[in-house]
């Protein structure tokens, strides 16, 4: 453990960012799933469903949690089963 003031402060800091940034990938994943059971499942939603998925792909991808080219593929791929 750090001794150091500012660096306690770094921990506490990188600490509650990692734990936002994990509950967001989650969350990305967790839609990503929904939306793909949906499609398969011919749900009446599922529009709604990829259009959430699209939509927290894209904010991961803005928050740099994933890369660009990983968004796109997903998207891509969630686009093309939906269609």
């Amino acid at each position: 453990m750090p001794n150091i003031k500012s660096a306690i402060k770094r921990v506490a800091v990188t600490e509650k960012k990692d734990a936002a940034n994990i509950s967001q990938k989650n969350d990305m994943r967790s839609a990503v799933k929904a939306a793909k059971t949906g499609i398969e499942n011919n749900a009446e939603n599922k529009a709604e469903l990829v259009s959430l998925a699209v939509k927290k792909v894209d904010k991961a991808s803005k928050n740099n949690l994933i890369h660009s080219n990983k968004a796109d593929r997903i998207k891509s791929s969630l686009m093309s089963k939906a269609n």
